[in-house]
């Protein structure tokens, strides 16, 4: 998933306030585009991996992302994202042609800030995953999640549940989750932030042997600066994966110790 958006346009705000003079007001913000009263926004993304909950989706190689977002006064947006991927391709145990390299998502909802510094937000998520899947066996990787987040500042808490029969690809699954806790600390009006966040994901399927084997935590800590209207990002990862359940095709462990470094620009 591309580089969190809230976070990008609260840092690059920064870097444009600390550039204007203290002895003149500052000019106004040029207007984004509108298609139908929704402010039209965006960003993309360069990195040297991409990371989603914890797990390498590229083998640790780079990463190029791209979002666009329709945002309503009211609080109703719709948005969509890409992303090169490999781990689907990287996969054991198809039985023939497996591939597929673009993660096409589309995302909409209702952010609601209902009191000072507080949000809600409530929504529908869909990640897509066009490819070549004669060889998989059944195996789908298409997901629905709904989710609910509340903000409070620099603080989020997240919940996603996956409201469609698999989950990334596991069967049964429905009923599976993500509990996502974030943290954006900025340092001052210096333009850097410190990053942290903890996640867990469950899943629900007939068999406790695949929950426990596939279910995990992962862990975050980074720092990001904001310069005018880029975001350069630094963050450690690390998940508690389980080899048998999230080894790669040569091996690896997508899960464990990763260092990622990404640069974004809003648009």
């Amino acid at each position: 998933m591309p580089f969190p958006k809230a976070l990008f346009l609260a840092a690059a705000l920064t870097a444009h306030l600390l550039a204007q003079s203290p002895a003149a007001p500052a000019p106004a913000p040029p207007s984004p585009p509108s298609i139908l009263g929704f402010a039209l926004t965006g960003s993309t993304t360069i990195g040297s991996q991409y990371i989603f909950r914890g797990l390498t989706q590229t083998d640790g190689r780079p990463t190029v992302q791209a979002e666009l977002d329709l945002v309503h006064p009211t609080g109703f947006y719709l948005s969509t994202s890409f992303s090169n991927i490999t781990w689907i391709t990287d996969t054991p145990g198809f039985s023939g042609p497996v591939s597929a390299g673009v993660e096409a998502d589309v995302f909409g909802g209702y952010k609601w800030a209902f009191a000072k510094d507080w949000t809600l937000d409530l929504g529908l998520y869909r990640y897509l995953y066009p490819g070549d899947y004669r060889g998989a066996g059944g195996f789908n990787p298409n997901t629905t999640e709904a989710y609910l987040g509340l903000g409070y500042s620099w603080a989020s808490l997240k919940y996603s549940r996956v409201i469609s029969g698999g989950d990334f690809g596991i069967a049964d699954a429905e009923g599976s989750s993500y509990v996502d806790l974030s943290l954006a600390i900025p340092l001052g009006e210096s333009g850097w932030t410190v990053l942290a966040h903890g996640g867990k994901t469950t899943f629900n399927t007939s068999s406790s042997a695949t929950n426990s084997l596939l279910g995990y935590t992962d862990y975050k800590l980074g720092l990001a600066v904001a310069l005018k209207d880029w975001t350069l990002t630094l963050a450690g990862t690390n998940a508690d994966t389980k080899d048998l359940g999230y080894d790669n095709a040569m091996g690896r462990n997508i899960g464990k110790g990763r260092l990622t470094f990404t640069i974004a620009k809003a648009f």
